[in-house]
This record gives structure tokens, sequence and C-alpha cells, in this order.
């Protein structure tokens, strides 16, 4: 039972569930078909922050997060995690619940929870950024898969103000997130693309159409957000999965990218639903097992030293390695970000 101060936090900081409804954030796909399934995730989230920020202690938070089903169980730890990164920020950065459920309980999830440090982040002014990654030393992808915070920063930007960074693809300014500022506004666009299937109700064609309205070189980071989405949240068809391949064209390696990464998450949480299965076969060509073993394989880095790659994060070398097996599999001619062949790039991006 929650403390009349955590009671207080939950009144003040909690979102309310109709507030991630479709039909409230009035997005384009509200009347799809998958619409119930894709609100319950974020409202999963919702709950696992409601239940972390008025908590007592882990304990409570854990026996509430295992009652939630498996397949949404990731997202509840997610939304935790959220209320963790908070609520650590208000003690001045000497709280250590984020840390605790990370190498804790929230270790099976810990790419999701990772995302609901980025939902944080969207919540708090950047100078308390620095240290919202507690020291996970002991824990696996950790400082790699850290990147997932700034994705999770970008799908938020994109659900709560879509009329900023989708309709007006504003980006945020860099920040020095592992020391590449660089590529911290590549992350947000990860997070952005995963954003995109679930604003237009996993419509393959909708989908694939928001995508192309992006400049042309910030559509790689999205395909890859928008693989992961279709397959860690699901939503389509098997028909409607082959589409979304063939929208894809030459960045379909992008798209399998997030196949990958959806898939290595879901194992490691230890449950792979039906729909994550299907699409790693239509997307990626990949069975669960095939899918893991190019994620594990391509981890470690085994191509040596590379001076022109050095400034690269490890999370970017990771990738690259994946996609390096997708783009041998395709004659689509892309270079080794996934991307068809072009001249300088010309876009000129505005920063929010």
């Amino acid at each position: 039972m929650p403390s009349f101060l955590g009671s207080l936090r939950q009144f003040v900081l909690a979102p309310k569930l109709s507030a991630v409804t479709f039909a409230e954030r009035e997005f384009p796909g509200a009347d799809s078909p998958a619409t119930e399934r894709l609100e319950a995730i974020p409202q999963a989230v919702v709950c696992g922050f409601e239940w972390g920020i008025a908590a007592r202690d882990l304990w409570e938070v854990r026996r509430r997060l295992e009652l939630v089903e498996p397949e949404q169980r990731g997202f509840a730890y997610e939304g935790a995690a959220m209320a963790f990164a908070v609520r650590d920020a208000m003690a001045g950065g000497s709280g250590r619940r984020t840390r605790e459920l990370l190498l804790g309980p929230g270790a099976p999830h810990v790419f999701l929870t990772y995302i609901g440090i980025g939902f944080a982040m969207a919540r708090l002014p950047r100078p308390l950024w620095r240290n919202i990654i507690p020291d996970l030393t002991d824990s696996p992808y950790y400082p790699t898969m850290t990147w997932l915070a700034v994705d999770g920063y970008g799908f938020d930007l994109a659900y709560f103000h879509t009329s900023r960074y989708v309709d007006e693809q504003r980006v945020p300014a860099p920040y020095p997130w592992e020391g590449s500022p660089d590529y911290f506004p590549r992350a947000v666009d990860q997070g952005i693309g995963r954003a995109l299937w679930f604003i237009n109700g996993a419509d393959w064609r909708a989908t694939a159409a928001a995508v192309n309205r992006f400049d042309e070189a910030r559509r790689p980071d999205l395909w890859s957000g928008v693989g992961l989405a279709a397959t860690f949240a699901g939503g389509c068809t098997a028909d409607g999965l082959a589409a979304l391949r063939e929208a894809a064209g030459g960045l379909w390696p992008q798209l399998g990218l997030g196949v990958v990464f959806a898939i290595k998450a879901r194992t490691f949480a230890g449950h792979v639903p039906a729909h994550s299965a299907l699409a790693a076969e239509v997307l990626a060509g990949l069975s669960v097992s095939d899918a893991v073993t190019i994620a594990d394989r391509t981890e470690a880095d085994s191509t040596g030293h590379d001076a022109a790659r050095d400034t690269e994060p490890l999370y970017e070398r990771w990738r690259s390695r994946i996609r390096a097996h997708f783009t041998a599999t395709t004659s689509s001619p892309v270079d080794r970000n996934g991307r068809q062949p072009r001249g300088p790039d010309q876009r000129g991006i505005r920063h929010a």
C-alpha cells in the first residue's frame, strides 16, 4: 500500500490511462483494427509508472509487475523504470531505486527499462540527465545499450508532441550522450520510427507514407524503429508485414535490423509472442533462433581497428554489423548505413 506521499506523487505525476489512447491523442490510426492492442502497451507503461511512483519499496513494485501477463510485463517495467528515474532525480541524484530495479527484477527487461528511462528524460530538464543512467557495470549491454534511453526519449517526443516532431519534423538539439552528440539525433529518430508504427495504428501503408514524408537522410533510422516496433509490439497481418517489407525498398536492411533487436529483447526477457516470431519470418526471413544468433554473433567487434569508425558509439557499430548481414542478402545497392547511394546531404535540420 502506498504512503501518503506516494499517493500524492501518483496523483500529481501519473497520467490517466485515457491520456495515451489514440482517440485522445488524435492519431490518424485511431480507427485501425490494431488500435486496442496497441493502446494496451502505453497503458501497461502507465500502470508500471503508477506503481513505481507511489510504492514504498521495490518488493511491492516487483510483486505488482509480476502479476502482469508476460507479453505486457516488459512494458510495465518500462513504466516502473521511468518512475524510479524521476524519483531518483527528485532526490537530487542520490536515489538508488533505478539501479536496484535494473540490477534486480528488471534485469531480464533491460532493453525496455532503458527506454523507460528515456521517457523520464522527456519530463526532466537536461541538467538532470547527467546521472540518470546508474552505474550498471555488472549488467549486460552496459553502457552499449543505454542509447535505448535516447530512443525512448524520441518515442515520447513523437507520441506526445506529434505535431512538432512528426508533422513539423523538428529535431531536438544534440546532447553529448556517451560522448557522441552527433549521434544523438539519430537515436532520437530510431524512437520516432517506433512511434510512427503506433501513431498510424500498425497500418503498413500509413506508416510507410509517414516515414517517406521525412527527409531522405532521416529515413534509415526511422525504418529501423518501424521494424523494431512491428516485431515487438505487433498489430499487423502477415500480408501487411510482407507489404511493409516491400515498401521499405532499398532500406530493407534497416527494417531487418529492427527485427533482430526486437527478437533479442524478447528472448532476453524470456517470452516471444507469436506475432514477434511471425514478423521475424516475414520481415527478415528469420526464425527466432536465427535472429538471436545474428544478434549474438555481431555483438563482439570482430572487424578490427577502423580509424574512420572510432568515433561511432559501440551501439551503432553493433547495429552496423547486423545491417551488414541483410545488406549481403539483398541486391539493392545500399551503403553501410542502409541508405541508397546519393549526393551530398542537403537536408538542413531545424533544431527545436
